[in-house]
């Protein structure tokens, strides 16, 4: 059984990876130092699984405390890179925070990598690599534009890092491009659990229509769309962490072209912001309270993948639509908001 390392396991995307891996014959261990996730979701990973997680409490920026990961697992045959900072408007006002971290974090984890000699290596990168790219559908060879944040640009940055690593050391690496991962799993164990106000679109929609947030607003109505909002590509996260493991046995089936190979991970369908709204409306049956308001810095106006290589090298499908998503994130929503309430009336101190 190959054992495999989940970098930001306790995340949201990297939870569900988890399970996928696990219900696909790998054993796991995960590093995650929870300054931006919950100890919660690989709970929930091990009660969907049967299986215990071990987790390293480590910050990857700390080089000792990494190195000491691979001293005590020299059995590690594969790497799953998520951990990292990744709130776009955040990164615009921090960006020096965005730098150090994720890109620190991933070239302490490259010398490990280099040093232990580990086989395979798949790191978790963005759409926001191409910018306010005029091509769209996007495709892996599309050229890269000018990020428009230095989230963006901490992830093509991170590319370029790893196919420079891959080259020089001949340890094949996998760079996935994710579109707008949204939705839970379907047992509704685990699912997108922002701290604090969310960035992303979804569970700003389900924490708008569960009374979390009093109103949301819909940033720019003026972009050159078909209904003036920014066009997104949402796949669900459980697609989404399928074809990690897609990747990893396209690594070790070796049936990688080169040291250094690029994946989209989206649906191949354009939503805007408005059409996003009116699907949780439709399977929710709410009418959800919003506003629309100025364009927020760092947005880009329109991305949406082709994925026509990852379905023909990887053997990858999306199975579930935009429906599935906002079905699955409102059902999870409703059961944190439950949950809450059972906290709050089993403990006095709280009421």
């Amino acid at each position: 059984m190959s054992k495999i390392l989940v970098t930001g396991g306790c995340g949201y995307i990297g939870s569900h990876t988890i399970v996928d891996l696990i219900e696909n014959g790998y054993e796991l261990i995960s590093v995650d130092n929870n300054s931006r996730s919950t100890p919660a979701m690989l709970h929930g990973a091990e009660q969907i699984t049967g299986k215990k997680i071990k987790n390293y409490k480590v910050d990857l920026c700390n080089f000792d405390d990494t190195h000491a990961i691979f001293q005590e697992n020299k059995d590690i045959s594969g790497i799953i890179h998520f951990a990292a900072y990744k709130a776009v408007g955040e990164s615009v006002g921090e960006p020096l925070l965005y730098y150090e971290n994720n890109i620190a974090s991933l070239v302490n984890l490259l010398k490990c990598v280099q040093e232990f000699q580990t086989p395979y290596f798949v790191f978790s990168s963005s759409c926001s690599v191409y910018g306010n790219t005029a091509e769209i559908p996007v495709t892996e060879t599309t050229p890269l534009m000018p990020p428009e944040s230095p989230y963006g640009a901490t992830k093509q940055m991170g590319e370029q890092i790893i196919s420079d690593f891959a080259k020089s050391t001949s340890i094949p690496c996998i760079l996935l491009r994710y579109f707008n991962p949204a939705g839970a799993h379907p047992s509704t164990i685990i699912g997108e659990m922002p701290l604090g106000q969310p960035s992303n679109l979804v569970p700003v929609i389900t924490q708008t229509a569960i009374g979390k947030i009093k109103k949301m607003t819909v940033f720019g109505t003026d972009y050159d769309t078909r209904d003036g909002s920014c066009i997104r590509d949402f796949i669900h996260v459980c697609d989404l962490a399928h074809a990690h493991t897609l990747a990893l046995k396209y690594l070790e089936q070796n049936k990688n072209k080169s040291l250094s190979e690029i994946f989209n991970l989206g649906t191949g369908n354009g939503v805007t912001v408005l059409e996003a709204i009116q699907a949780f409306e439709k399977v929710s049956g709410l009418q959800l309270n919003f506003e629309k308001g100025a364009r927020r810095p760092g947005d880009v106006v329109a991305i949406y993948a082709n994925n026509d290589l990852a379905k023909k090298q990887l053997g990858w499908e999306t199975k579930y639509h935009l429906d599935d998503i906002m079905l699955t994130a409102w059902k999870w929503e409703q059961k944190m908001k439950e949950e809450a309430s059972l906290m709050k009336s089993q403990s006095p101190e709280l009421n």
